[in-house]
């Protein structure tokens, strides 16, 4: 689609970086055309994506460059269904009192957490995640323990066994996990096998454990299984989980709690 009204050189960056989220790469013909400039200003354009790491030059045009394209993706996943996400961390932050010593896992919902959390103070946070690390790296009232690990590819949390085997040194009051899916039988799932006996153990070292996740992630497997809900206190989830899952997980012995996103 060409572009008909003339762009600053930031405003045709802006919209390079958004088409190379939605497709593999571009030509700078195809950019040409689009923008109704010269191959010279597009190839300026990429020059400065380029400097700047956003992109990767390739023959005749450019991809996204991996450390953009894991940070599209991930704001996109903090997006879907946010306003439950916060709702359920604004429910999940009432559990947590001064001088308690927590883990925050990996996901978009503790990350969620992780910014109600950074007024808070005599508090001290383990985690996985180095999204949930740097939003508390700057709070005064509360020590980060980031534990370990190799970084999974594509994804800004540690797993493995050296983040097990750090784990083993510690002892939390609270645990606060997410889910990548959560099946009808209450079994929970990990998109990463590498990251289940990370979660498994993290229960381990926590005197209470909640599973914070929106409803949709109910019904659904994913690739690896590293437990069941009876083996959490609580789920904190928004209204949109099915009456069927509710009393079936209650019937487990986990207590369900429901949150209303924006009230």
């Amino acid at each position: 689609m060409r572009v008909k009204s003339k762009l600053s050189s930031a405003q045709r960056e802006n919209q390079i970086r958004q088409l190379l989220h939605q497709q593999r790469e571009v030509s700078i013909g195809q950019l040409a055309e689009m923008f109704s400039v010269s191959t010279m200003t597009i190839r300026r354009d990429l020059d400065r994506l380029e400097y700047s790491g956003q992109v990767r030059r390739t023959h005749g045009g450019a991809v996204l460059a991996d450390r953009m394209a894991f940070e599209f993706n991930f704001a996109n996943r903090r997006r879907t269904n946010q306003a439950a996400k916060r709702a359920i961390a604004g429910e999940a932050v009432t559990f947590v009192k001064p001088g308690d010593r927590l883990i925050l896992d990996n996901g978009t919902t503790t990350l969620e957490l992780a910014h109600l959390l950074k007024d808070y103070s005599e508090l001290t946070v383990l985690t996985p995640s180095l999204a949930v690390a740097s939003e508390l790296q700057f709070s005064e009232g509360i020590e980060t323990v980031l534990l370990g690990g190799v970084i999974r590819r594509g994804r800004a949390d540690l797993s493995g066994l050296v983040t097990e085997t750090v784990l083993d040194m510690f002892a939390v009051d609270i645990a606060f996990q997410g889910a990548d899916a959560i099946g009808p039988d209450g079994a929970m799932y990990t998109a990463d096998m590498r990251s289940s006996r990370v979660d498994q153990k993290i229960r381990k070292r926590a005197s209470r454990t909640y599973i914070v996740a929106d409803s949709s992630k109910f019904g659904k497997t994913a690739f690896a299984q590293h437990g069941f809900v009876n083996e959490v206190d609580a789920i904190i989830t928004d209204e949109g989980i099915s009456y069927e899952y509710k009393s079936a997980f209650e019937k487990m012995g986990t207590n369900i709690i429901i949150v209303k996103p924006g009230k």
